[in-house]
This record gives structure tokens, sequence and C-alpha cells, in this order.
């Protein structure tokens, strides 16, 4: 489409519908306010907050109206004269170069607007995504202004100044914040939906191609690319590969010397911003909603039963030949003779194949479903980041997946379907690879192939065997990245040496606090033998064994170590002191040294200790009697029958603050960078999968990282390049990267839900497709 006048008349009529589709929605939402101020006022609780609630309800009864009015009245004017380019509050006059406080009132206010923005997007972002795509387009532009009306913080604006305007207080905005995220993200999505419905019906981008609208501050050869849109928060663009930054908010409007207010946004996002995780869950059942949605007014029966269907005989047929073709022509491509997996070829064939299928269906549904279907696997084999020589074996997937779509409807209605979720995880561990070299590890191929010939071989046996598969391709992928993959097995085998010396000086640890909790011993001793030597054994007995005698070794100077900072009375026993000395320091030397510390860090500990033990000497406290330092010896030569379970030890920065012991040539620990992070982000750190690739920036590269291996609990997560750097990090420093987003999902989105998406897409100019 050519971006002449009347596509600039489009975009505006585009904004207009968008501006009266937000008004056409005000009533109902001030309503859902009030509706939601009064159940809250009528809950129970203290007396601060039945106060708080009272005046809130009486406050929004008073001022409704008035809210309402402000707020068609400004978005009718953001319609006529653009977005407000000025923040809320207002500063003080500055000259260039000029420093000023804001006020803490200004602060709040742009905390609050950034949240409800926030709120917004994280519901709304792939609407807004494809209609910031199509606008642009019309307009013969990169990007839309900073402050465009259809942005979301530009209606965040309007909304909490018509808020305030109408006598409505911060407080009260507070109290009623969870209603009115959800109803303004409701209502947002709902206005851009239509608006890119109205588009497309008129040709606007009908199959939208993200890719000329990302942006990127980190790029990198291998970045992938995408074309899903982004989860993520704010007004940021949909990243469709490695390596991008998300979209700033608005510019600020005080001058280059404040930075104050994008520090605000910025941070207001990481702080309230839902886990990743379950916010990209949120959207997958947001895309199925709307397919249920579409399809259901087309046919009005899809979808309404939850119960398993049963395939019409003519149909069954029909796959069963569709089945017994695909597999022949997809045997013919593994053998190399062709390759119709990456070309028109095999998409004329499905189409002509989806044709004979409708043509043998006996229900609306049934030919609604096969349409469906076929979108979805003609978006998956049109993949370019999947390798052709795995694309065939989702090719024959097609026949097994309808035939589950059709017989069980819950495929259409819940993310959790195991067909769906054997696609998607099947699909995240090839789509990190280099699209050049279109390769993948042998052994993966080929359990990726049997999977497919073990759902093949049991047709009738609709989610159990996807199911089934599933589980087993979860075991295999543990057991081919510790021992099938060459460029992940010597990472994974030194990342479980880290756990279990790890877990195992925690474990000491604790025990060795137990020990000691009543025994007369110097404080600088307690410290080195909790925080120093608990790592020595560890390391000892993972090297060695528990019993080895390295290991009983350690144990015994442990115990002389006790001994000798105890209080010492007699000239005997300081002699006696004075004679074990050298052998001890000389043993608690070569234990620090195969721990991995330094001379300089092992002189510092020997001096503490000389002067703990010197303190010995002058000590007016109990000796420790010889029956109890008899029975600590025998606590420590059977110390790791005491120890805690495994599976109770949390590995975080508590207890290990220093991990840089097992830094080595092949194994780099990420012991610095990121932000603080928040529990939405170690929730995300704790949900990613293995196989899953990322794109990792750390001391100055970038670099594609697939995660080969986490440990218990996912205390510890190793990541690996395609030639073999391995990176470990702790859990909260991994969550500390995802938060700084120098750590990027290959995928924004499921490999399904983005098939659905684009099936969504060509249904909205074309619905009737479902049923011819």
């Amino acid at each position: 489409m050519a971006t002449g006048a009347p596509n600039t008349n489009l975009a505006s009529q585009a904004r207009r519908l968008y501006t009266e589709e937000l008004v056409k929605g005000l009533p109902a939402l001030v309503q859902a306010a009030l509706d939601g101020a009064r159940s809250l006022f009528e809950k129970p609780t203290e007396h601060a907050a039945f106060q708080r609630r009272r005046d809130m309800l009486q406050g929004l009864n008073a001022g409704a109206q008035s809210w309402h009015r402000g707020l068609v009245n400004g978005l009718r004017h953001a319609l006529l004269h653009g977005g407000s380019t000025t923040r809320l509050g207002d500063l003080p006059s500055m000259s260039p170069g000029q420093l000023t406080l804001v006020d803490d009132d200004t602060i709040e206010l742009e905390i609050v607007t950034s949240r409800l923005a926030l709120a917004m997007m994280d519901r709304a972002s792939w609407e807004f995504a494809d209609l910031r795509s199509r606008i642009a387009h019309l307009e013969g532009r990169g990007e839309l202004d900073a402050h465009d009306m259809l942005r979301a913080h530009v209606l965040a604006r309007i909304v909490f100044e018509a808020w305030r305007a109408s006598g409505q207080t911060l407080v009260s905005w507070r109290e009623l914040q969870p209603v009115l995220h959800e109803e303004f993200a409701l209502l947002a999505e709902e206005a851009y939906h239509e608006t890119n419905r109205w588009l497309a019906e008129r040709g606007v981008l009908p199959e939208v191609d993200l890719r000329p609208f990302i942006r990127r501050s980190r790029s990198h050869p291998a970045a992938l690319p995408s074309g899903g849109g982004y989860a993520g928060s704010g007004d940021s663009g949909p990243p469709t590969g490695f390596g991008h930054t998300p979209i700033s908010g608005p510019p600020s409007a005080y001058g280059s010397g404040s930075g104050l207010m994008r520090g605000v946004g910025d941070e207001t996002r990481m702080m309230t911003r839902a886990a990743p995780f379950a916010r990209g869950r949120d959207h997958a059942e947001a895309v199925l909603g709307r397919l249920n949605r579409l399809v259901g007014r087309q046919v009005p029966a899809f979808g309404q039963s939850t119960r398993p269907q049963g395939l019409s005989p003519g149909l069954a047929r029909a796959i069963d030949t569709a089945e017994a073709g695909i597999r022949q022509r997809m045997t013919t491509t593994a053998a190399g003779v062709d390759a119709p997996a990456t070309s028109p070829v095999l998409l004329e064939d499905i189409q002509q194949r989806k044709q004979q299928l409708k043509k043998a269906a006996a229900t609306p549904e049934e030919r609604a479903t096969i349409e469906i279907v076929a979108l979805l696997f003609q978006s998956i084999l049109t993949e370019e980041r999947i390798p052709a020589a795995v694309r065939v074996w989702f090719a024959r997937l097609q026949m097994p997946v309808l035939r589950v779509a059709v017989t069980e409807p819950d495929f259409f209605a819940t993310v959790d379907h195991p067909a769906r979720r054997l696609i998607d995880r099947m699909g995240a561990c090839v789509m990190g690879f280099d699209s050049a070299a279109q390769k993948v590890g042998d052994a993966l191929e080929r359990e990726i192939k049997r999977i497919v010939q073990v759902v093949e071989a049991y047709p009738d046996t609709g989610r159990r065997v996807f199911q089934t598969v599933l589980t087993e391709f979860e075991k295999f992928l543990e057991h081919y990245f510790r021992t099938e993959n060459e460029a992940t097995r010597r990472g994974v085998s030194l990342a479980q040496q880290v756990e279990q010396r790890e877990t195992l000086a925690i474990q000491y640890t604790i025990e060795l606090r137990r020990m000691l909790n009543d025994m007369p011993v110097q404080e600088g001793v307690r410290q080195f033998l909790f925080h120093v030597w608990a790592d020595v054994l560890a390391t000892t007995a993972v090297r060695y064994g528990a019993q080895g005698q390295e290991t009983r070794s350690m144990k015994r100077a442990a115990a002389d170590l006790i001994w000798s900072a105890s209080a010492k009375v007699t000239r005997e026993e300081r002699a006696e002191v004075i004679r074990r000395l050298p052998p001890l320091l000389k043993s608690l030397r070569e234990g620090m040294a195969s721990a991995g510390m330094d001379a300089e860090r092992q002189d510092e500990q020997i001096q503490q200790l000389n002067n703990s033990l010197a303190a010995a000497f002058t000590a007016k406290t109990a000796a420790i009697p010889d029956d109890r330092l008899r029975e600590l010896m025998d606590r420590l030569e059977t110390l790791e029958e005491l120890l805690p379970d495994a599976e109770d030890v949390r590995i975080d920065e508590s207890m290990v603050l220093d991990l840089s012991g097992h830094q080595s040539a092949d194994l780099e620990v990420v012991l610095d960078g990121g932000s603080m992070p928040s529990p939405a982000m170690l929730a995300w750190a704790r949900e990613l999968q293995v196989g899953s690739w990322f794109m990792l920036e750390y001391r100055d590269r970038n670099e594609a990282v697939q995660l080969a291996w986490q440990g218990m609990r996912r205390q510890l997560s190793l990541f690996v390049t395609a030639q073999g750097r391995c990176v470990l990090f702790q859990q909260q420093r991994l969550a500390s990267y995802l938060q700084a987003g120098l750590l990027l999902p290959a995928q924004d989105e499921a490999l399904t839900v983005r098939a659905t998406r684009s099936a969504l897409a060509k249904l909205d100019v074309d619905a009737s497709r479902l049923l011819n």
C-alpha cells in the first residue's frame, strides 16, 4: 500500500475509531469502579481501612459523573490536538544545565500513571504492537510519536488527570487500584483489537510483520529473527529477536538534566510487573480466548462442549489417508531427496489436503477445526528458526494434532493441553540455533523423530500419548545435556560439582554451628570454621569422598584447631599448643589452597587465627574437657551422617557470598551485574525451562546461550553457548540479569501461541474461511 494522503486519512480515521471505542466503554468502566468501591466498603476490615474505603465510596459517588466527563473530554482533546507532551505535576522553569528538585507529589503521580500504563500494556501489548505497525505503515514513518494518543501512557495520563479533576484522591486510587488496572486493561485491549480489525478489513497489513519496527541497542550477528510481539511492560515494542532493548517511554519534558522521571518509570516497571512467566500465560490464554470468541461468532457450537467428542467416520478415514500421505512425503524429505518442508510446495499441499478433509467433515465444528489447525501448522512450518531437518517432523504432527483438536475441545481452551506443550517444548529447544547453520545435535533430532513416530503409532489415545512423550522428552533433555551433547557435557559436570560442593558447605556449616553452640571457642575460630573450613571440608569430600583419607585429615585439623583455640591455663597445655601449631597451620594452608583460596587471603586468615590462638593463652574461660573433645572428634568423623537433608538446603547469597573459587577456564561464574531483583523476577528465574535459548550480555559479549542444567530447587542454572562456553548463575543473580535485560529469552511467546496469533490475523480478515 502506498503512503500518500489517503493513507494518512485512514490513520486519522483509525485514531477516531480507537477514541470512540474507548468512549463507548467508559460508562461500564465507571460503573465497575463504583461497584468495586462498594464491594471493598462492604468487606470487614480494621477501622482505618474502613474509613478510607468509606471516604473513597462517598467521593466516587459524588464525582463519578465528573470523572466520566473528564475522561471523554480528555480523549477527544487528545484526538484533536495529540497527546500531552508534559508530565503530571508542574515543575519550576529551568534554564539549560540548571538542576532542580522534583517534588514527591510529582514523583508519586508519575508512578501511578506508569503503573496504569504498565497494567494496560501487560494485557494489550500484542494488540498495540500490531496497531502501531499498521499506523506507522500508513503514515510512512518508522515509529509513532512518543506522545501519540494511541500509546498507553497517554491514556493513563488522561485517566488520572480526570480522576484528580473530579475531586478523587491519590489514596482512593491506590485503594481501588486493582479494579482500575483490570478495567482499563480490558478497555484498552478491546479498543486496540477493534481498531486492528477495522484496518485489517481495509487491507492494511493483514499479516503484520513487526521486524521493521524493532529497535536494538545491543545487536549481535547471531540475533535470531522472530515475528512475535512482546508481553513486556510499558510501551516498549515487540522484540522479535535477541538483543533488543524495549523502546522507552516518552522522553522527559524537563530537559536533559532530568533523568529522574525516566528512572521513575523504569523502576516502577521493575517493581510492579508480574512475573513474565505468569504474564506470558495470561497472554496465551487471552489469545485462545480471542480465538474462541471469533470462531464462536461463525460457528456457535464451537468450544461450547468440554466433553470428548467422536470423529465422524468420513473425517476419520480422511485423516488416516492424509496422515499416510504426509508420512510418505516426509520420509522422502528425511532421506534427503527433497526439502518440501521449507518450500511453497508443502504449503500448497497443506491447502489441498485441508479442502479434502473439509469435504469429509460432517459438522461445522469439524470444518472450523480443520481450518484452524491448518493455519497453525502453516505458521509453524514457515518458522525460519526451526531447522529444516526438524521441520519435517513437526509437519508429521499435523494429523495427530488435528485428531486431538477435533475430539478434545479443550485443545483450544487451555494452554496446558499436552499436545500444545509438546510442540512448544520441542520448538523452544531448536529455535535458538544459528539460522545459517540450521543444525541440531543428532541425538536431539533422533529423539524428536522417535516422539513423532510414537504419537503416530497410537492415533486413538488422544492426549495420553502426548502427555507420555512430553514426560519422556523432559527426561531426555536432562540426560542429553548431561551426557550426549558435546557442548554442554563438560559444563554440566562442573556445575553439578559446584552444587554438590556448595550444598555440602552449607550442610557442614549448619552442623558445625550445632556442634560448637555451647563450647567455649574463640569467635574468630568459629567464623573461620563456618565460613572457610566448611568449604574446605566440602571441596575435599567432593574430590576424595566423605570417608577418604584427605577428608578425614581435614576433619582432624578442625578438631585440633578447636582444641588449640580453647582456653589454656597450664604451662603444659601451652607448650603442647606451640608444638602442634606448625603442622596445624600447614594443614590449614593446604586445605585452603585445595579450595581455591589465593595466598594473600590465606595469609589474612592465618593472621586472624594467630590472634585468636594468642587470646586463648590469656583466656579466663573454662577449658574444653577431654571427654567433650573426644565426643567432638567422634562427631566430626561421622559428620556426614548428621548433615541436614540436602533438599532442605538453599544455596543463596545469605550463606554463600563468594562463588569465585569455582571460576575456571571451563566454567565462568557470574558474580556481579544486574539489578536488585523483585519477587516477580525471582519467580521468573525459577520457571525457566531447560533447553530454552536466550541472549546473554556478559563481559562485553552478546551471545546466544541455551539453558542446559538446573540444580536442586533451581538454585543454580547453567547456560552454554553453541561453542561450549559455560556460564553459571546463582538464582538471585539470574533474576538480576533477567530484570536488567542482560539475559533475554529468544522467544517472547510460545510457538503455538505465535501460530494462533497468526491464525487469528487471517481469520480477522476473512472468518468465512472457517466453513468454506
